[in-house]
């Protein structure tokens, strides 16, 4: 059980109240983790509009959004955001194989040297903070500045959000 309730409908702000539905509306589901956040609109809508453009405005190809969004998750033991982003992953080209092998991804031989380099800075941002030079030349030698800023934006939204997560014990959305 979450150590916040979630707000009833009535109690959600008419912005929020709007994005709900028409993730609804477009088929989708409005995941624990909106609700909790809706106890907050004025952060909870910018939490989201963040994630969203992360999630479909971003110029960093999907695979290697997602393994570094999985991998953060797999660094911070954060069942919720592994169990929503594994589907996801697959979708945009993550091989179940390297799924698999993230956890000890340095010894797994399913990674090409682009994905080698940003799980490295995957994991050095999300467990340091800093980067090491070294690391930091190797993820720009294969993407661009936009690209190197959106990929460590991603790390650092994914962070925060399994620390929303844990803190406040969100549960999986039955089914």
């Amino acid at each position: 059980m979450a150590r916040v309730s979630f707000p009833d409908q009535k109690n959600i702000s008419p912005e929020l109240n709007e994005t709900f539905e028409r993730i609804e509306k477009n088929g989708g589901r409005v995941l624990n983790l909106f609700k909790i956040m809706a106890r907050c609109p004025q952060i909870g809508r910018r939490f989201l509009q963040l994630g969203n453009a992360i999630l479909f405005q971003g110029v960093l190809p999907p695979h290697l959004r997602e393994l570094a969004i999985l991998r953060v998750g797999s660094i911070n033991k954060a069942k919720y955001e592994w169990t929503q982003h594994v589907p996801i992953a697959l979708r945009a080209g993550v091989r179940q194989e390297q799924i698999d092998a993230l956890p000890d991804w340095k010894k797994s031989n399913e990674f090409d040297d682009i994905e080698k380099a940003l799980l490295a800075y995957t994991d050095e941002e999300t467990l340091n903070i800093r980067v090491l030079e070294e690391t930091f030349n190797n993820v720009r030698k294969h993407f661009s500045e936009e690209e190197v800023v959106e990929v460590t934006t991603t790390i650092a939204y994914y962070g925060m959000v399994c620390r929303i997560l844990e803190a406040l014990q969100i549960e999986l959305e039955k089914g």
